[in-house]
């Protein structure tokens, strides 16, 4: 809804011949542009004016050029990272992409305007003097309450798989420990020199940090993978990150991240991500510390206080991999490392219920098919997989169901979904009437016109 709402008020803006943009993350929208004074007095005015008054009858003109751009609000696999830890809520819905941009209802888009973009709760951030006449027409309202922390689903250490491009690791705590974050910073050099220049298998080592309550958040690692070497990846990622919350970092591979902070600190470069920082530690309530007093604080980080950090961090560890993929992954004590499933681990379908099957020629020639089950109940859905997993969601944890025809799709706020479409279970009809009974009318969808057919 908020790639909505920036796309109609950049819609309203003549040509600019200067350069600006906007964007949508998961925690804030931005609208930036550089120029001469009285080119920046002109595009903050627009954009203000037209967050007042959004043309709302281009929602649909414009929900097709947001399934043109097909942008995510966060890198996929860190979307299903924060999708395990947090369920399907909150930052966790960075993995899913909704109804589509066609099924949004114009009364979704006037209640995001008027819950977020007004003057109660905007910033402005400027690396010049203010210019004259500058003036933020903005309709008023007040800053949304952000003093509680999303609360974590799963916060042991746990691998799963999932429909992600390549591997990734996400450590849950305090954004602010300095020792945390120059750990994480020494594992991924460790990890550029091991996955990268000894096997040749990764080109990247991404990084990212999401807030999601004071203090709290996440830091994430995604590393690409050559094709077929997804398990390899996995297992050096894994591998890295245990040894180096086990054995440490030697003095000078701290001091050698401490001197690439220092440079980035230092870099005239760096002051427009100086301010956004400030900007959104305002934002969220937070004590924004500037860049002399970071890197002060950074200086007083040892190696061993480091190694601690990411072995506190450790125990919250989540490591997804892309399906098929089979890591041997084990913890510090040499004891694998859980696999995760959205069913929880050994769950049964219940005895009792009505159960469908796929169709009998289904059945007939394919083993998979064989041991699908879907079982309803008066408390919810169960399905059985082929790999013996079970996905059960709860109707008063359903957090949407897709409609297609004849068919739904479930998704429970524990991040399972269930499938009862027409295709997999043809006689499902019952089941079906159940979904529609149990489920309020307000979290059922149609599916997006413009999604292709899978």
């Amino acid at each position: 809804m908020t790639h909505l709402v920036e796309h109609l008020a950049m819609g309203t803006l003549p040509r600019l011949h200067h350069e600006h943009n906007a964007s949508v993350g998961l925690t804030t929208t931005e609208f930036t542009c550089s120029g001469r004074p009285e080119q920046v007095v002109e595009f903050l005015g627009l954009v203000c004016r037209a967050l007042g008054a959004l043309p709302l009858e281009r929602i649909e003109r414009e929900a097709g050029v947001l399934a043109a751009e097909g942008g995510m609000s966060a890198d996929p696999v860190t979307g299903e990272l924060l999708s395990h830890r947090y369920g399907v809520q909150g930052v966790g819905l960075a993995a899913y992409q909704g109804p589509g941009p066609d099924r949004i209802p114009v009364e979704a888009v006037r209640e995001t305007l008027a819950r977020h973009f007004h003057a109660g709760n905007a910033v402005l951030v400027l690396t010049g003097p203010p210019p004259v006449g500058l003036r933020l027409p903005l309709p008023s309202g007040e800053r949304p309450p952000r003093g509680a922390t999303q609360p974590v689903l799963r916060g042991g250490a746990a691998w799963y798989q999932e429909n992600v491009p390549s591997p990734g690791l996400a450590l849950h705590g305090d954004l602010d420990d300095d020792a945390l974050f120059l750990a994480v910073e020494v594992l991924a050099n460790r990890l550029r020199e091991t996955v990268r220049h000894q096997h040749g298998l990764s080109y990247d080592v991404g990084r990212d940090t999401v807030f999601v309550g004071p203090g709290q958040g996440e830091r994430t690692l995604v590393l690409d993978a050559r094709e077929g070497q997804d398990q390899r990846v996995a297992e050096l990622l894994w591998a890295e990150t245990v040894r180096l919350a086990r054995d440490g970092m030697s003095e000078q591979e701290l001091a050698e991240e401490l001197a690439g902070v220092r440079e980035a600190f230092q870099d005239p470069r760096s002051t427009p991500f100086e301010l956004r920082e400030a900007a959104a530690e305002s934002l969220f309530g937070g004590d924004y510390r500037d860049a002399d007093t970071r890197l002060d604080s950074l200086t007083r980080v040892t190696p061993d206080g480091a190694r601690q950090a990411l072995a506190q961090a450790l125990r919250t560890a989540v490591l997804v991999v892309p399906c098929g993929t089979e890591p041997d992954v084990r913890q510090p004590d040499g004891t694998p490392l859980p696999k995760y499933s959205c069913g929880g681990g050994g769950q049964r379908l219940p005895a009792a219920g009505r159960t469908f099957r796929p169709p009998l020629l289904a059945r007939l020639f394919s083993s998979n098919a064989r041991r699908i089950r879907l079982v309803v109940d008066e408390a919810g859905l169960w399905m059985g997989h082929p790999d013996g997993t079970v996905c059960h969601v709860r109707y008063d944890e359903v957090v949407g169901v897709e409609t297609d025809g004849p068919s739904r799709v479930v998704f429970g706020r524990n991040s399972c979904f269930i499938p009862v479409v027409s295709d997999l279970f043809p006689d499902a009809a019952p089941a079906v009437a159940a979904i529609d009974a149990a489920v309020p009318e307000s979290l059922r969808y149609p599916v997006s016109a413009f999604r292709p057919t899978e």
